[in-house]
């Protein structure tokens, strides 16, 4: 603590150790030398007792034209005790700097380190002429020389800990480092500043997607049909010749039902069973073309069985306990002379007659014959019931195995004995016959599941018909001679009908980025029908997947008009060139 006498004015004598108001004091802590000599030690100056360490010493810097009388001389200053103390060296411009001297603090006698800097704001000479005085004046200590500068210690500041400030913005600091303050923020400055923060990274960002949507897989093209999806023939609905008495019904392959007749309840249906028999064997053991398929050991039962024919049983009786029957020949033998004692050979060669006669009807119910029900595979249990509903959906999948058909259609069959069987179905081979099965019984009466074919167009079309519940005398006959009526009328009002011509646009390639390349109709589509028939119209890749560039007249697809057998199938190609897409297109996609 210092005290700076104003200029001009005088100034007392301290008393007591006290400055007066005019006067600064400052208080020194001198340093004791490293290895003083150790001479007696004098009285303790008044004003307080010190320590063997340290000394402290107050100055009061006066200016020279009003010194303290009774001082040493000039540049010298006055100290509590009477002491003369050394005059603080004269600032710039002729006024006295002042000396601050540092102070002991009343809690902690904290030495000053050597070789320690002044004060801020201590002229270098006044400290170490106020040191020098210092030393001088403590008891026990050495006289240090004039002009022989002292080390003066000082307390170190208290240092503390700060923690770093959040960066500023790149414009800030560059003001900072440029001495510039940064202009002050407007509307228009910080726009800038945003653009030229988000330009980069909006860039950027429109390059990597731009990328992206080069090389990404382009979609898949599809084919779609913009011609008719359906096509109804003219003319007044068919009038078909059903039988007098019991139910009947019609239907053409891939074209839907024709017509029904009769309440379509289920009844006894006779040997027509058989033709649920030879449809599963067939399923559980397909026969290739021109083969014979399985061999089936004939049992004890089979021959048994034969000798029924006595009690009105159809049977084959020339089997022999210990020979085998081909696949071929045992649905030969049921088909044609309608053997029940080998529909039920089949039946337990086939996992039992129990269990065949549930896959009976689980295969009823998989083709939707709701009305159905077997109890026996050979249809002699009255207890066997359908409809001709039922039994038609069962003909149009029996027309779909032509292994099946090419047994049914013939005439007669030859047993591997040479003995000749007859056909008892008189509609084959005439009028397009295929056959497929007859049943009689004195409960049932006559039944016919029948079926022809009929080539329209250029299309060979496949009809399917049942007869069942005729008990006019002959039953059977009297089911065969409806069945004829029916299916002669179906086969003559089937007429086909151009529905596409050749060369017109029938649907397009959708490249799927907003290209569109028409295809057309290699050649004439004509339907198969009959008056007020409606039939559907589709558009299908040819293999499965469309390419992504081809020529014109590339066959890329198949229009198919119809369904089953009756449909008819036409090639169509592109009209023009398909090409890949351009850049532009690809950059701008969405999907």
């Amino acid at each position: 603590m210092f005290r700076a006498v104003k200029p001009g004015s005088g100034s007392g004598s301290a008393s007591g150790g006290q400055a007066e108001d005019s006067e600064r004091t400052a208080v020194f802590r001198a340093v004791k030398p490293p290895a003083p000599a150790a001479p007696a030690t004098p009285a303790t100056p008044a004003g307080g007792e010190a320590s063997d360490s340290e000394r402290t010493a107050v100055f009061r810097a006066i200016k020279p034209d009003t010194a303290t009388p009774g001082a040493s001389g000039p540049g010298t200053a006055r100290q509590g005790n009477g002491a003369a103390q050394p005059t603080p060296p004269r600032a710039v411009g002729g006024e006295r700097a002042s000396t601050f001297v540092p102070l002991r603090s009343d809690d902690v006698a904290a030495r000053p380190a050597p070789g320690a800097p002044p004060a801020p704001g201590t002229p270098r000479a006044a400290a170490g002429a106020a040191q020098a005085q210092a030393q001088a004046q403590a008891p026990g200590r050495t006289p240090v020389p004039a002009g022989v500068r002292t080390p003066v210690t000082y307390e170190s500041p208290e240092r503390t800990t700060q923690q770093p400030l959040p960066p500023k913005p790149p414009l800030d600091m560059l003001a900072d480092l440029t001495n510039n303050p940064p202009p002050p923020p407007s509307a228009a400055r910080t726009a800038v500043r945003r653009f030229k923060i988000y330009a980069p990274i909006l860039v950027l960002l429109a390059v990597i997607l731009g990328v992206v949507q080069l090389v990404r897989p382009l979609p898949t093209p599809t084919l779609k049909v913009t011609a008719n999806t359906s096509y109804t023939f003219e003319g007044s609905a068919p009038n078909l010749p059903w039988p007098k008495e019991g139910q009947a019904a019609m239907a053409a392959a891939g074209l839907g039902p024709v017509g029904s007749f009769g309440e379509q309840k289920p009844v006894a249906i006779g040997s027509v069973a058989k033709a649920m028999t030879a449809y599963v064997i067939l399923k559980d053991f397909p026969m290739k073309k021109g083969e014979k398929g399985q061999m089936i050991p004939v049992d004890r039962t089979a021959v048994e069985d034969g000798k029924k024919e006595t009690e009105g049983e159809s049977t084959v009786n020339n089997l022999k306990e210990g020979d085998k029957i081909s696949q071929d020949d045992a649905l030969n033998a049921i088909m044609i002379p309608s053997a029940n004692n080998v529909a039920r050979l089949l039946a337990r060669w086939d996992g039992g007659q129990e269990a065949f006669v549930k896959k009976m009807n689980d295969t009823a119910k998989e083709l939707g014959m709701t009305n159905t029900t077997y109890t026996d595979p050979s249809g002699l249990d009255a207890t066997t019931v359908s409809t001709a509903e039922d039994q038609v959906k069962l003909g149009l999948k029996i027309v779909e195995m032509p292994e099946l058909i090419a047994i049914t259609k013939k005439p007669y069959w030859i047993d591997p004995s040479g003995k000749k069987w007859r056909n008892y179905n008189d509609l084959v081979p005439y009028n397009g016959s295929l056959g497929i099965k007859t049943g009689s019984t004195t409960k049932a009466g006559g039944n016919l599941l029948f079926a022809a074919h009929k080539e329209v167009g250029k299309t060979d079309q496949l009809i399917v018909g049942a007869v069942l519940g005729q008990h006019g005398v002959p039953i059977l006959g009297t089911a065969i001679e409806a069945s004829k009526d029916i299916m002669i009328a179906t086969q003559k009002m089937l007429k086909a009908a151009p529905v596409v011509k050749k060369g017109a646009v029938v649907g397009y390639v959708d490249d799927g980025l907003g290209t569109r390349v028409p295809v057309v109709a290699t050649a004439d589509v004509d339907a198969v029908g009959w008056p007020t028939l409606t039939i559907s119209t589709k558009l299908a890749d040819a293999a499965g997947k469309l390419p992504q560039t081809a020529k014109a007249g590339s066959e890329i697809g198949v229009l198919t008009v119809g369904e089953g057998a009756s449909q008819v199938k036409v090639p169509v190609a592109l009209q023009s060139d398909l090409v890949a897409p351009g850049i532009g297109k690809k950059l701008t996609r969405v999907g």
